[in-house]
């Protein structure tokens, strides 16, 4: 499986909307876990974004399909990051 950053921020919609939020995630795990993936880590943040998940698709397609299905809701919008672990980063430098 490939990890993936999910970067959140709640549209106009989504935070009218925020106390439904804790019922929106349990559907997007439900979705996520239909398509073979999985979240790893959700956290609420402050800053730039509301909130970041950690999550884990069998490929790009699914992450991707992920994403876009999140954004079809109208509550949020997604910067989706593709993260390497440790052992793959060594590998990769070490290629160079």
């Amino acid at each position: 499986m490939t990890t993936y950053v999910l970067l959140l921020k709640w549209t106009e919609l989504g935070i009218r909307n925020v106390r439904e939020s804790p019922k929106r995630l349990d559907a997007a795990r439900r979705q996520l876990e239909e398509m073979g993936g999985s979240f790893k880590d959700f956290y609420l943040t402050m800053g730039e974004h509301d909130m970041v998940a950690i999550c884990e698709a069998p490929d790009d397609a699914v992450a991707a399909r992920f994403a876009i299905t999140l954004g079809m809701n109208g509550n949020v919008r997604t910067r989706t990051l593709k993260a390497f672990p440790e052992a793959a980063y060594r590998e990769l430098i070490g290629t160079l």
